[in-house]
């Protein structure tokens, strides 16, 4: 079975592209374009991994990386965060610096970043060089 991924953006070209570039790796990928209804949709779904945009227009992607990782249900899955802003980066990295036991399965891409350097993140994150 392959893994599951969600991808939460609010830019739909981002979204189709990093669809495109993980099902060509053969993960089974959802997406959301909207942050609300997010956290009750990764609850619901249990990914084995959300990639999400912590600037979305209608949601902190912040609150939604800290309700997850607040959650039993949802507190183990592991999250890629990605932003332009420094300053978000700079808080989920002190986040996880602060609180490794919540936020050790979190990890950090600056935007912008090679769709390569992604994959592999992603790959590593799933414990695997092949997806299952």
């Amino acid at each position: 079975m392959s893994k599951r991924i969600l991808v939460v953006d609010d830019k739909a070209t981002l979204l189709s592209l990093m669809r495109m570039l993980l099902e060509d790796e053969r993960y089974h990928v959802s997406v959301l374009q909207e942050g609300s209804g997010a956290v009750e949709h990764i609850r619901t779904a249990q990914p084995d991994l959300v990639i999400l945009d912590l600037k979305l227009e209608d949601a902190d992607g912040l609150d939604i990386l800290r309700h997850l990782k607040a959650q039993q249900s949802t507190s183990d899955i592991p999250v890629i965060v990605y932003s332009a802003a420094v300053l978000e980066s700079e808080q989920v990295a002190n986040l996880i610096d602060d609180d490794p036991a919540h936020y050790g399965n979190v990890s950090v891409l600056q935007k912008p970043f090679d769709l390569d350097a992604l994959l592999e993140r992603v790959q590593t994150v799933l414990g695997a060089a092949e997806p299952s």
